[in-house]
């Protein structure tokens, strides 16, 4: 670069030659990148199980816009892993403090402001254990510096394991608490197993549970719980019309003995007070005054 100065004064403006032989501009990021390669998931019990962390984590935050989760989708990180394809993203994958409400095919990380996943769970199996365990494990500390990561076989309700990034930025395993649960510190919840049948297949489903312990419940489950609690409100409500009902038909009847023996005193007071005129007007005829 050349700088040329002003004869009549050291601060006018200076005019600049500029020399673009060594001015670097790096590669835009690649714009045809996939979001479907038609692989299905590991099993039907794998994609329920997507699923299920899926919906009730949307259902656990409620209104909250600020959070993306997503699953079986990809994420495309760098420009030699787009180009090669070789990575296709978690099975659940979670990232906070975004726009929620932006519709996303796929989680591009240059299109994010650099944001990787908060937290992801991979829902392993026999054959892709060893590269979760791994290869995937060292993705996710190394590059993508996930605060939380969880591996969990459907078909296996003992495999659930979690690690944490350190302050050292390792993974170190998180201990399982009594019930055999993980805490998600980015999450604010347990993950934990559940017993039951969702979507007609009974199995040991991975689940998020609250800090108290309550399981977050899938929308359909809390829209059960909303009407269960619905109809016991409407039974008690009737309980108490029922016995509002029993205790004016008893303060019916205690009017009524009330009014019976007001009229059988009135009537003996009456019977007393004839009598008494009876009593007066014979003695008046005997001549006797009182």
């Amino acid at each position: 670069m050349t700088i040329a100065k002003s004869d009549e004064t050291a601060t006018s403006p200076a005019l600049i030659e500029e020399d673009f032989e060594d001015f670097w501009e790096p590669p835009p990021p690649p714009t045809d990148l996939i979001f479907d390669d038609g692989e299905p998931l590991e099993s039907n019990r794998h994609r329920i199980a997507m699923n299920v962390l899926i919906r009730s984590l949307q259902q656990g935050y409620g209104e909250r816009d600020d959070f993306y989760t997503g699953g079986n989708m990809f994420i495309y990180f760098s420009r030699e892993q787009a180009k090669n394809r070789d990575f296709r993203g978690p099975d659940f994958f979670a990232v906070l403090n975004v726009d929620g409400k932006r519709e996303r095919q796929g989680w591009v990380i240059w299109e994010e402001e650099g944001r990787y996943p908060d937290v992801i769970v991979e829902l392993t199996s026999p054959s892709t254990a060893r590269t979760d365990k791994v290869r995937k494990k060292a993705i996710y500390e190394g590059t993508f510096r996930t605060p939380d990561y969880f591996i969990y076989d459907p078909f296996d309700g003992n495999s659930l394991q979690g690690w944490h990034l350190g302050a050292d930025q390792r993974y170190h395993s998180l201990e399982r608490n009594e019930r055999g649960w993980l805490w998600c510190e980015t999450l604010g919840y347990w993950l934990g197993t559940w017993q039951g049948t969702i979507d007609r297949e009974t199995a040991i489903w991975a689940r998020f549970y609250d800090p108290e312990g309550n399981l977050i419940p899938l929308p359909e489950e809390a829209a059960q719980e909303q009407a269960a609690a619905a109809q016991e409100q409407a039974a008690a409500a009737q309980e108490q019309a029922a016995a509002a009902q029993e205790q004016a038909a008893a303060a019916q009847e205690q009017a009524a003995a009330a009014q019976e023996q007001l009229n059988a005193t009135q009537q003996a007071l009456e019977a007393e007070r004839q009598r008494s005129q009876r009593l007066e007007a014979r003695l008046r005829e005997m001549g006797i005054e009182l």
